[in-house]
């Protein structure tokens, strides 16, 4: 079992009952998945620079991404219909809390001049949203074989109701928000 899973149900479920005095254990906020997204801009004049951010998306993740395609066709952009633009990975279960753990506790702390994440990327709804800038931070990456650093969206779902319960959930997990 994931060391943060086991985290999660020893200390913080116990922690955001008492808060909220929630008396049933499955109204509890939790995490519900996780989407790591690359969009590639640059992939209109290269098509292998979406084969390298899937591969590095796959080493980050630990799972194979999908491979998103352009819905619409913009000329002033250069992109038809059905070019290949970015990939995303949708992580649940085990995976999910181990990639949460990695980015919490090993990724965002080597980011240069990390002060914290902006508590403010929340949609109302207790779902958080974070950019990455490159993909360098994470140790899985080797940084002799990166063309191109490319940033990426984190989109972290819950089961909260409300952005207070998001934030308790995500600080007792260990998310460092900026003071």
């Amino acid at each position: 079992m994931a060391r943060l899973k086991e985290r999660y149900r020893s200390e913080v479920k116990p922690r955001l009952k008492e808060r909220f005095k929630i008396e049933n254990d499955m109204a509890v906020p939790r995490l519900m998945k996780i989407v790591v997204n690359m969009g590639v801009g640059s992939a209109v004049e290269n098509k292998g620079r979406v084969e390298s951010a899937s591969k590095d998306l796959a080493q980050i993740t630990g799972q194979r991404p999908i491979i998103r395609k352009a819905k619409k066709a913009i000329s002033s952009f250069k992109l038809r219909e059905g070019m290949p633009i970015g990939c995303s990975v949708t992580l649940r279960g085990d995976r999910m809390y181990e990639f949460f753990d990695r980015l919490v506790n090993v990724a965002l702390p080597r980011v240069r001049d990390f002060r914290g994440v902006s508590s403010k990327s929340f949609d109302g709804r207790g779902n958080y949203t974070l950019g990455v800038k490159d993909q360098l931070i994470f140790p899985e990456i080797d940084y002799a074989k990166v063309d191109k650093t490319k940033g990426m969206n984190v989109t972290i779902t819950t089961t909260a109701r409300t952005d207070a319960e998001g934030v308790a959930l995500l600080k007792n997990m260990g998310m460092p928000f900026r003071q």
